[in-house]
């Protein structure tokens, strides 16, 4: 009878070999029935994909410790692209979301901000660090993107800089004698940021994502958001809602990778708000006697991290909090295992 776990009660006839199928951290369930063997320990087996009682601890639960204490050792990589014209917050909204200076802007002080004719790929990568947990922090900025008359094909050079990446892990991985642990170069999301037009997503939005989608994990946010009206925010949101699914465009969470009901149902409240309507702030201010980051204008104070006044605490949950891991698994799992099968095919057909 297959169980989750390691196969512990072995079915008749099987001797007592041990092989292992499905991880699970759930404690057993109680089990309903009992089957003896002869010769063997009576263990109880509850009907359906549990695994068997345990007569006594055997301290499954500190793997839990083991892999915290080895990820706070080795620390862990993320890296993330934001694509959007220019003066839409891009770097602001990194610097917000990590709480320090990680921004390509931020990194260059002194140097004049000047619109390339093309679009141009920046990255810089730091290690940040909290509470003993250290992260490898990459940030590709697109400066250039959507800023020319003419955009068409402004996209390409994002397409090859994110199947680059891919190759080049997927290189290391097919070297005879590898590194024990590769260097991760791969995006893991890309935020795209949607002008506050209040009207419709432009055709360079759904082109964009459209082909973005089918590589990367894209989350598309209306930046600048305290722009709109609340009424026009909640418009503009289901117009772009209606835009992506009249053009059949899956953006990160996916449906087709949600793997239980219970992550079906998180995901599903997501869904329903994306894309975020973000403000971004690098400034402290003083309300009501504390420190919080957000935008000061005449009428008051824009408080960043309050969700009554706009929604990047959940892009921020999204990234960091909740989705961060699972977002690296879909993208090695999915987008790099697409890129993977598509390159060895090639390399058979011309072998």
């Amino acid at each position: 009878r297959g169980v989750q776990g390691h196969r512990l009660c072995p079915p008749r006839g099987a001797g007592s070999s041990l092989e292992p199928e499905e991880r699970s951290m759930e404690p057993p369930a109680v089990p309903e029935e009992e089957e003896e063997e002869e010769g063997a320990v009576p263990l109880s087996m509850a009907p359906g994909p549990v695994g068997c009682q345990l007569f006594g601890y055997v301290g499954i639960e500190a793997v839990l410790d083991q892999m915290k204490i080895k990820t706070m050792k080795t620390g862990f990589e993320f890296n993330i692209m934001v694509v959007g014209q220019s003066g839409l917050g891009k770097s602001t909204m990194v610097n917000t979301l990590f709480k320090s200076k990680v921004s390509r802007k931020s990194s260059q002080p002194g140097q004049e901000e000047r619109i390339p004719k093309t679009v141009q790929l920046q990255s810089i990568t730091h290690v940040i660090e909290e509470k003993g947990v250290r992260m490898k922090l990459t940030v590709t900025d697109t400066p250039g993107f959507g800023d020319q008359i003419n955009n068409e094909n402004c996209w390409d050079p994002i397409i090859k800089y994110i199947n680059e990446q891919y190759e080049r892990y997927l290189r290391e991985e097919i070297l005879i004698t590898r590194k024990r642990k590769i260097p991760d170069t791969r995006v893991h999301g890309c935020v795209y940021f949607v002008p506050p037009t209040g009207h419709w997503l432009r055709p360079l939005d759904l082109e964009f994502m459209r082909r973005l989608s089918k590589i990367v994990n894209v989350v598309p946010v209306i930046a600048k958001a305290d722009t709109l009206t609340l009424e026009e925010r909640a418009e503009f949101k289901q117009r772009i809602q209606e835009n992506l699914k009249t053009h059949a465009i899956s953006v990160y969470p996916q449906e087709d990778f949600d793997q239980d009901s219970e992550d079906r149902a998180l995901n599903d409240r997501i869904r329903e708000k994306i894309p975020f309507a973000v403000v971004g702030a690098d400034q402290e201010h003083q309300v009501n006697g504390k420190r919080v980051l957000g935008r000061k204008t005449k009428w008051g104070i824009i408080e960043v991290e309050n969700p009554a006044h706009c929604e990047f605490p959940l892009l921020q949950d999204l990234l960091i909090r909740s989705h961060l891991q699972d977002l690296k698994d879909i993208t090695h799992n999915v987008h790099y295992e697409s890129y993977r099968v598509r390159r060895l095919n090639e390399s058979n057909q011309l072998g």
